[in-house]
């Protein structure tokens, strides 16, 4: 299952993603820094003119993205999330930076369903998000209309290897009877989404599991 599309908004992420895979992911953020996919985001990101910038994530997770952005001059960050797992290890993690005062945590709030709940910023991050939401043209459409200036986001490559991995997941999911659903979408359609909004690709990175695409507006 990687194409198929859905009109209501998916569920089943706080159980996938819980409060033992938060504090893992913020163990791992504190031994050893940003992934080198979350690292490349940061970095487009800061190319595209950081400072004083203000920055919506979607599904940001525990914060690591929105803490390395404020910490390069972003004036303000705003994390929108589907799982209320990450909320206690993003505002340790926040405190810990002395940066929650320019950090904002927006939980439940399912940007392609009701974009009017959050305002427009200057630069809209989506890391390792695509692939857990079902409509990609509702969402990054939905990305594109909230971005001043730039885009970036990350995606699995779609081979075989990544589709038959995803199904796998998915079936194993089904056994569970767990809601959650993992895709694969096409990775040139979600470009063409950016450039019907006005974004043209300036940055493309392959990593070992995953791709990341920058887009800003000419």
């Amino acid at each position: 299952m990687d194409d198929c599309c859905a009109s209501r908004t998916p569920g089943g992420y706080d159980r996938e993603f819980d409060d033992r895979f938060a504090r893992r992911l913020a163990r791992d953020y504190r031994r050893r820094g940003l992934t080198p996919t979350a690292q490349h985001v940061v970095e487009f990101a800061a190319a595209a003119g950081i400072e004083g910038a203000s920055v919506l994530e979607i599904g940001g997770g525990i914060g690591d993205i929105q803490l390395e952005l404020l910490k390069r001059g972003a004036a303000k960050t705003t994390n929108l999330e589907l799982s209320g797992a990450y909320e206690r290890e993003a505002r340790r993690l926040l405190d810990e930076a002395g940066l929650g005062a320019r950090a904002e945590r927006m939980l439940g709030v399912d940007l392609a369903v009701t974009p009017d709940a959050v305002g427009p910023a200057d630069i809209v991050v989506l890391n390792r998000v695509v692939c857990c939401y079902p409509d990609y043209t509702a969402l990054l459409s939905a990305a594109a209309d909230h971005a001043r200036r730039a885009v970036v986001f990350s995606h699995p490559p779609r081979t075989w290897i990544t589709r038959a991995g995803v199904a796998a997941v998915n079936a194993w999911c089904g056994v569970l009877r767990r809601e959650y659903r993992g895709f694969v979408h096409p990775p040139d359609s979600m470009v063409e989404v950016l450039e019907r909004h006005g974004f043209a690709p300036r940055h493309r990175r392959s990593e070992r599991a995953w791709r990341i695409v920058g887009a800003e507006r000419p």
